[in-house]
């Protein structure tokens, strides 16, 4: 039960990684007019969890899990950012974690990106692999939808119903990235890496990347 306790507390909305603060591209597409309403929305975001970024952070985090050389998978992490704010984004959110679970936990993290520094603290906390990735995959579509609600007309109950609707394409990416090597690691989603692109030069904005 504490485990479970303690990966919900880091996969939070409070747990200061600053998630509120990046859309992650969104935003972009928002402006573009491809994301305008809920059905859109559920569409974006399912093809970033199966096919996308979120796949690629499932898989990292993954390795992250399985492996004592945190250091390959940490530059493999780097390596595959498609941006230079997507490279910030998870630089930035890794350390935050990091630096967290370090002064709650005792956690010997230092530096990460952020898939990496989750799968290494959950290995470090025995909490079972086939808990954090569908959570930490809900997290990541669960900050995307309030990124939404706060660009878009779109209300609390359609967000929720976005989200719910996710939870299969969640489940099955969480389920296949356990055994998923890193060597293995691809993303599909090169039009939502290319809005992140050029999400780093549009104004106005509110959101990082």
């Amino acid at each position: 039960m504490t485990a479970s306790l303690t990966l919900m507390q880091w996969l939070s909305p409070a747990f200061p990684v600053g998630a509120f603060a990046y859309s992650h591209g969104l935003e972009q597409v928002i402006a573009d007019g491809t994301v305008q309403d809920a059905r859109s929305l559920q569409d974006y975001l399912e093809a970033l969890v199966t096919q996308g970024s979120g796949r690629a952070d499932a898989i990292l985090l993954a390795a992250a899990y399985a492996t004592d050389d945190l250091g390959h998978v940490d530059a493999t992490a780097r390596a595959f950012a498609a941006s230079a704010e997507r490279l910030r984004e998870t630089d930035l959110q890794g350390a935050a974690f990091c630096n967290t679970a370090r002064a709650v936990w005792g956690l010997d993290l230092h530096g990460l990106t952020y898939p990496v520094a989750v799968g290494a603290a959950a290995r470090a906390m025995d909490i079972p692999l086939g808990n954090t990735l569908p959570l930490y995959l809900h997290a990541f579509a669960s900050n995307l939808v309030s990124v939404a609600q706060r660009a878009l007309p779109l209300g609390q109950t359609d967000g929720q119903t976005v989200l719910a609707a996710l939870a299969p394409a969640i489940a099955d990416t969480a389920g296949a990235a356990q055994t998923t090597p890193l060597d293995a690691l691809t993303s599909t989603s090169f039009a939502a890496d290319i809005a992140a692109m050029r999400h780093e030069t549009l104004q106005p904005r509110i959101f990082r990347t």
